[in-house]
């Protein structure tokens, strides 16, 4: 199990629903040879980018990086999110840079069998 935990949010999870939904629109307009099922499929697709962005921006994304356990849960904001995140592009396409950069920890570890 990876412990960075990367997309497990809100964000993640509802920019990849509104993503399936237009490659699915598109998928129906290259079947049917519709230019506007090809349009709006790609615009929906457009616009998952977007929502995931804007979502991600409200608190309901992660910051990249390893994370502490308890902040694993779907439905956990990232208060931090206004500040912005080192290295995270969305953060720094928004214009949020953060103050410091952050003291890096050394992940836990995670036993995978009961041998260990």
């Amino acid at each position: 199990m990876s412990l960075y935990d990367e997309g497990h949010t809100i964000a993640g999870w509802t920019g990849c629903a509104i993503a399936t939904i237009g490659s699915g629109v598109v998928g129906a307009g290259v079947c049917t040879v519709s230019v506007p099922a090809l349009v709006g499929g790609a615009v929906i697709v457009a616009a998952s980018v977007l929502v995931t962005w804007v979502l991600h921006l409200a608190g309901w994304g992660k910051p990249p990086g390893v994370r502490p356990r308890a902040e694993w849960r779907l439905r956990v904001r990232d208060t931090q999110a206004r500040g912005g995140h080192f290295g995270c592009v969305g953060c720094a396409l928004a214009g949020r840079r953060p103050a410091s950069v952050p003291v890096v920890t050394r992940a836990e570890s995670i036993p995978l069998s009961p041998i260990e």
